[in-house]
Formats: C-alpha cells, structure tokens, sequence
C-alpha cells in the first residue's frame, strides 16, 4: 500500500512539473491574429478611420440649415429723471427696467458656389485616405509580425545546433578523458576538449538571451504580457512562385501608399474647387420666431411686448480682395501639381524597392539550396570525422574543424531560409498582398 501511494505521488508530482514548463505553441497565424485584435497602432488607425466615416456628412459639409435657441433678459435699476417738452419733469429713484426677448432663429446657406458640394466629396476621399492608412498599418505591422516570428524560428534552429555541437563536444571530452586514463592521449587533449565545450556552451547562453529577447520583442508587438512562454513553429516554408511583373501590377492596385498619393491628388483638386466658388455669390436664407417683453418703470410706456415671425435673405459677392482670390487659386494649381509629382515619385520608388527586392529575394532562394547541400556534406564529413578520432587517426584540431564546420553549415542554412523568408515578405508588403 505504502509503494502504490508513493507512486502515486511521483505520478502527480511529474504531471505537475510538466504542466509548469508546459509552453504555448505559437503559430504564425495565431501570432497575426493575436496583433490584429491587440497592437495598438492599428487600434489607433482604425479609430482614425471611424473619426473620418463620422465626418462623412452633409451638415459637417454645409448643406444644412442651422437652428438657434436665443435668450436675453436684460434687468436694471436707475435713479432716473425727465423733463417734457412742456416744462414739466418726473423723477424717480430706484426705478426697475426689465427687457426679456427670446426666441428661435434659422440660417441656412442656399448657394455658395458649389463650395459645399466640393466639401462633402473631399471628406470622401478623406475617408478612404483613412482607409488607406488603416491598410497600410496592417501591412507593416503584420510584416513585422512576420519577420520577428521567422527570426525566432532561425534562432530555435540554431539553439537546436547548438545543443547538438555540446552534445558532440561532451562527447569528445568523456573520449579524451578515457584515452587520458589508458595512456593514448596528453592532458593537453583533454584540456583543449574542455576549453571547446565551454566555449560552445557560452554560444549556446548567447544564443538563448537573443531568443529570450526576440520572444519579449514579439510578444510587445503583440500587445500582450511580455512574460508570456510560447515555442514558435520549427519550419520555414519560403514561397518561392513569386514573379516580377506580377508583384508589379498588384503593388499598382493594393499598395496602400499609392493609393494615398492617388487620394492626395483628388483632395488638392477638391481643394482649388472650394477656392474657385468664393469667385461667385453666396446666398443665404434666415427666418425665426421672437418673443419680445418690456417693462419699466417711468417714461411714457410703461410695458410693452412683442411677438412674431421675421424672414429674409441675404446675398454678398466678393469684388476685390486685393487679388487673393487669384493667389490662393495659383497656390492650389501648384498643390495639384505636387501631388501628381509625388505619385510619379512613389511610383518610381515603388518598382525599384521591388525590383531590388526581388533580385535579393532570387539570389536568396539559391542559398537555401546551396547551403542544403553543404550541410548534409558537412553531416557526411563530421560523421566520418567523428569515427577515425574514436579510433584515434585523426588530430583534435580536424575534429574540431569538422564539428565546425558542421554547426557553421546548420546555421548557414537556417539563416538563407530566414533571409529568403525576410525578402518574401518584403516583396508581398510592397505588394499590398501579405495574407491577414
């Protein structure tokens, strides 16, 4: 009874250490997902977005009449006197005057040039400028997501070359050591495997604070606890189907940055619209209903009041406003014509960030097949290497150049993957077209 309770105890006890050092497993979907819904630059271009969908109104415009609650109540007390025409004079002291009028009044601005037509199509066109940067947020932030989560994959690939180099290195140790005792081997061998294996093991702590980093580095782009534990995917999977002329023809139509200068160049246009209609008359209409009381306490009326309707209109025409009309005109053509320079500009920047991308991203994909190869020769040789100094017919400084080498390949290979990774997603940022 005493073993199986103690078993028992062992078999809780190992279920709950392994639940402690149990880690999430992060995919690069849920990492995207996961910034999506938490970074908080997104947050703040997505709320930009609804605060220019809100401006998108034809009273913030100008099209609507505007409806004033008016109420004055004027009180005083005087010491007052009159003197008549007649010779006759009244006075009295601490005389009340009370004068109250209220009412409800309407202006609304009928013409004015077309201004507020031009007005209503430019917060428009600022709404998708909006839209534009809400995009081009995303873009960028899931690239970065992107990029920092291959890293950690390229790093948890070298961690796991590290490992099996102290693994190697141990190895040559506990076999210079045996060959020390029997009398094959000087106490320098067994020195230098010693000095090898820690050197490999303060690799290894390096390489495992730059993890540890990187892993707090995507967790703040994340927006989440810094402290959370993940394992990322242990793959790097590089599309290598993308062509040129195609990435071309979708950065044209998706890429959110020149879409915002295409924007920018209506926005001026609308622009010198609204400048040109102060050229014409604006015509307004006005109408209310006022109440109007009075009282006071000498003089010949002593309480009147009032109350009706009023209306009208009024217009006025600009003549001359010592020419800056025609200035502001100029200036505005002058706008327009910066804005289609910037996009001629962007447009040039556009296909040669791609182009040189793309020649990186070629000369990238080669890489990884080159570095594959040499890897599994530098398996192959380390394999052989590691056979003939059990045997003892090779020096320790071969093994060690061969176990060199060998680590040297793995990581070699894991960063052409990673850089090969890096220049797909540059390629489809610029795109407009990375998968979110």
């Amino acid at each position: 009874m005493y073993t199986k309770a103690l078993f028992k105890c062992l078999v809780l006890l190992l279920l709950c250490v392994a639940k402690s050092n149990a880690q999430e497993v992060l995919t690069i979907e849920d990492a995207v997902k996961v910034a999506l819904e938490n970074n908080f630059e997104i947050k703040i271009a997505s709320n930009n977005l609804k605060i220019n969908e809100t401006n998108v109104t034809i009273g913030n415009a100008g099209m609507l009449p505007t409806v004033t609650a008016t109420v004055v109540d004027n009180n005083g007390i005087q010491n007052s006197s009159q003197t008549r025409q007649d010779g006759t004079s009244t006075s009295l002291n601490n005389a009340k005057n009370n004068s109250l009028n209220y009412g409800v009044g309407l202006d609304w601005t009928i013409f004015d040039g077309m201004k507020m037509f031009a007005q209503l199509d430019q917060l428009k066109e600022l709404q998708k400028l909006g839209d534009a940067e809400l995009r081009r947020t995303i873009l960028v932030k899931v690239g970065q997501v992107n990029s920092t989560y291959y890293d950690l994959v390229q790093q948890q690939q070298q961690l796991a070359a590290l490992d099996t180099t102290i693994v190697i290195s141990k190895q040559r140790l506990t076999l210079a050591q045996n060959r020390f005792t029997i009398g094959k081997a000087s106490k320098l061998e067994v020195l230098n495997a010693q000095v090898d294996l820690n050197t490999d093991q303060v690799a290894l702590l390096r390489q495992k604070e730059l993890y540890a980093n990187t892993k707090i580095l995507l967790n703040q782009i994340l927006a989440r606890d810094s402290k959370i534990n993940f394992k990322v995917i242990d793959a790097v999977k590089v599309d290598n189907s993308l062509i040129l002329d195609n990435l071309i023809e979708l950065a044209k139509k998706q890429n959110p940055e020149l879409e915002s200068q295409i924007i920018n160049i209506r926005i001026a246009e609308l622009q010198l619209k609204q400048v040109k209609a102060n050229r014409y008359p604006t015509v307004k209409l006005n109408t209310g209903y006022n109440f109007s009381e009075n009282q006071s306490s000498l003089g010949f009326t002593s309480q009147s009041s009032s109350r009706g309707l009023n209306y009208g209109f009024s217009a006025s025409l600009n003549i001359f406003d010592g020419f800056a009309q025609h200035r502001n005109e100029k200036t505005s053509k002058l706008q327009i014509e910066n804005t289609k320079f910037a996009l001629e500009q962007q447009n040039q920047t556009l296909t040669t960030q791609l182009s040189t991308a793309y020649q990186t991203y070629l000369t990238n994909l080669e890489l990884i097949n080159l570095e594959d190869n040499n890897e599994a020769i530098a398996k192959q040789n380390l394999d052989i290497t590691l056979d003939k100094f059990r045997i003892g017919t090779i020096t320790t400084l071969e093994f060690r150049t061969a176990q060199l080498n060998y680590v040297n390949a793995k990581v070699r290979y894991s960063n052409a993957q990673f850089e090969a990774k890096l220049s797909e997603i540059a390629l489809k940022e610029l795109a407009g077209n990375i998968s979110f």
